[in-house]
């Protein structure tokens, strides 16, 4: 799989963009293959999903300028072990002391008075209309 993105590296963006668009095609008659019951490819609609996206990302790297490969795991040990072995050596640093949170009434334990809420409004009673025909 590595073959692969290597290979969209050493191509220029103008072919890989190429390629992309004829992969997206190629997805496209397959997924409509597929759904008209005429292949089974679901391994090979996967393994175009994953190209494109490949090729997607060495475009995106480009463009990032971030052309670097990231560094061996046996790299990175020693630079921790580099750093951790400076800071050792450096001045002791006084720790500063930490500042105490703003208490509040919940916290102090203080009850906190809540407002009653107003009852409801008594609904007006009415009175039957008298008619003057009787």
């Amino acid at each position: 799989m590595k073959e692969n993105a290597d290979k969209a590296r050493s191509l220029d963006a103008a072919e890989i963009t190429k390629l992309v668009r004829e992969t997206g095609e190629q997805m496209f008659r397959l997924r409509f293959q597929m759904s008209m019951g005429q292949t089974d490819g679901v391994k090979k609609l996967r393994s175009l999903r994953k190209e494109k996206a490949r090729m997607l990302t060495v475009l995106r790297e480009r463009e990032m300028g971030a052309q670097q490969v990231a560094p061996k795991p046996e790299r990175v040990k020693a630079a921790a072990k580099a750093v951790a072995a400076e800071t050792k050596k450096a001045a002791p640093v006084a720790k500063a002391k930490p500042v105490a949170a703003p208490k509040t009434r919940a916290a102090v334990g203080t009850q906190v008075k809540v407002k009653p809420t107003a009852a409801p409004k008594a609904a007006k009673v009415t009175t039957p209309r008298k008619t003057g025909g009787g």
